[in-house]
């Protein structure tokens, strides 16, 4: 028995090991002109469906690329001219710059790339995950109040249970976007 676990195990490292260079490598895998629609789902009802483009490319500056979002068919006042720019490429990690004081880190994982943040009383949280010929990007928020806090007690057999705080999700957003170009 133990050497089937074993077994099981081997393969399944060298087999997650063969794949990883079949990762799309961010950004460069990820530049091109991506379209799709928004859907934006408030509790268990989709609320909107809203066009949506992501653009990421080179600029001239090295470790600095385009990261155009532009929500609705209107490419002037729908759109986010952001800057995607390299902070530390071995550890994944990069910065959207919003080009007006606002940067939002973000981190490389898999094929996901991740970034967390609080505006405004609530927490966001946005994927963005690059498929075969597809990317999906997903956006979760709450309210930064939880709404419970259990935990913090000892059990009767002595362990010490930690606090763990849960929070109301207020909405979900998903798209997914077709490469373009």
């Amino acid at each position: 028995m133990k050497w089937c676990i074993f077994l099981m195990s081997l393969l399944n490292v060298l087999f997650l090991s063969g794949q990883s260079h079949n990762l799309p490598q961010f950004p460069n895998d990820w530049f091109g002109l991506w379209q799709g629609n928004l859907e934006v789902y408030n509790h268990q009802n989709l609320s909107q469906n809203v066009p949506m483009t992501l653009e990421c490319f080179p600029t001239d500056s090295s470790g600095v690329y385009t990261w155009w979002i532009t929500y609705g068919t209107d490419t002037l006042t729908g759109k986010r001219s952001y800057s995607l720019k390299v902070i530390d490429n071995t550890k994944g990690h990069f910065i959207i710059d919003e080009n007006n004081g606002i940067l939002i880190d973000g981190y490389v994982m898999a094929h996901k790339f991740i970034s967390r943040f609080e505006v405004m009383g609530n927490q966001l949280t946005a994927i963005y995950e690059r498929t075969d010929d597809k990317m999906i990007f997903e956006i979760i928020f709450n309210d930064t109040k939880e709404i419970k806090n259990t935990g913090n007690i000892t059990s009767p057999t002595g362990e010490k249970i930690p606090e763990v705080k849960a929070f109301k999700l207020s909405g979900y957003q998903r798209a997914v976007l077709n490469q373009v170009h």
